[in-house]
């Protein structure tokens, strides 16, 4: 008998695979494709864990594609670092036009969220927040994750990476990037233990990430500098002269990537959550770097998680609010349609959210890409 779970396994699942397309030149190595596919994974890790955890209250609902919530917020914070690091050896900007550019995105989504459910929940639930909270809000300081009293409580994060976007462009040295990335982990590292009574109810939260956002900075280094390197060529002008490379690339990469995929589930499985935090925090990066291989040796695209980490940003905003507050298929449908109709559902909310951000200001006076996640 097909439980709700193994419905939602199997459908996405379906949909998955048939979408799969061969990779393209552009696609190899950790490309821009392959980011937004792990961004895809992450955020319907985050989705299944709140619903399952939070929304329904049954961890065995969704289970194992609830098990990876926290893997989810390690590769968006890793793959934060990763290309924040990209973009500055590709284009050099100053402090001002560095935040003017990348605040900007952060901001703009999350002020029209605000404005948006601040709306919804006083005009329909008679719900109303403190001035004091909602000037919080706006500065982006979100000291808390109340389930039921804040506002989106999946908005502490938005916080800790504000931090990070602040501290970026003061610290970053393109010649000396491992030591960028080391003050930036120091620094993160010293705050925690400093302690403010402002960060009590989520200093936990930071704690288990705090490895993530330099580590992809180191990453970004490494990829950035060895594609140009001359051992790089070396490399690729050996390959081209060995004789039936691509059968023998197709032969091994399924194994590989199978067994990257198995230390990824395990670690993802066993995630010492509620242990002690820099075991938790391991166990986060040892998955989410098996999931990273696993994704740079596969010789295949998948549309459907590239799609849904395009959208990413937004639906990571949108998600818990609709759910929690004003949840129309879990009211209406059994559990593992309501699922999948989320699902989609998001989709088509992320995109009318994002061209409603393009509308707030003119593109070229605020230099805002509307085409960026």
């Amino acid at each position: 008998m097909f439980t709700p779970t193994y419905i939602v396994i199997f459908i996405l699942s379906f949909f998955l695979l048939i979408t799969c397309q061969p990779k393209r030149k552009e696609d190899e190595g950790f490309s821009k494709t392959l980011t937004q596919e792990l961004k895809g994974l992450a955020i319907l890790a985050i989705i299944f864990a709140h619903i399952s955890y939070y929304l329904i209250g049954d961890a065995h609902f969704l289970f194992p594609l609830n098990a990876a919530v926290g893997v989810g917020v390690t590769l968006f914070l890793l793959l934060s670092g990763f290309g924040l690091t990209i973009s500055a050896f590709k284009k050099k900007l100053s402090f001002i036009q560095f935040y003017r550019k990348r605040l900007s995105k952060l901001y703009l989504p999350v002020w029209l969220l605000i404005a948006i459910f601040l709306l919804l929940d006083y005009f329909i639930l008679q719900r109303s927040y403190s001035l004091t909270y909602i000037i919080q809000s706006l500065l982006g300081f979100f000291p808390r994750a109340d389930l039921a009293l804040d506002l989106n409580s999946p908005l502490w994060y938005f916080t800790l990476i504000i931090f990070y976007y602040l501290l970026f462009p003061i610290v970053f040295s393109r010649r000396f990037t491992w030591l960028s990335a080391l003050v930036i982990y120091l620094l993160s590292y010293l705050l925690l233990r400093w302690h403010p009574t402002a960060l009590d109810e989520v200093v936990r939260l930071y704690r288990v990430h705090i490895i993530a956002f330099p580590l992809g900075v180191l990453i970004g280094s490494l990829v950035y500098k060895y594609k140009g390197s001359s051992s790089q060529k070396f490399i690729n002008e050996s390959l081209l002269k060995i004789k039936h490379l691509a059968f023998w690339q197709k032969i091994l990469s399924w194994p590989l990537m199978i067994i990257f995929l198995s230390i990824f589930a395990y670690y993802a499985y066993n995630s010492n959550v509620g242990g002690a935090y820099y075991l938790e925090e391991l166990t986060a990066i040892l998955s989410s770097l098996a999931l990273i291989i696993a994704f740079v040796i596969k010789d295949f695209r998948i549309p459907l998680l590239y799609w849904f980490g395009f959208f990413s940003y937004e639906i990571y905003l949108l998600h818990w609010p609709i759910l929690s507050r004003f949840d129309i298929f879990y009211f209406w449908l059994p559990s593992a349609w309501a699922t999948l109709a989320y699902l989609v559902f998001f989709i088509l909310v992320a995109y009318i959210f994002r061209r409603l951000v393009g509308l707030i200001k003119i593109k070229k006076k605020l230099n805002l890409p509307i085409k960026s996640a």
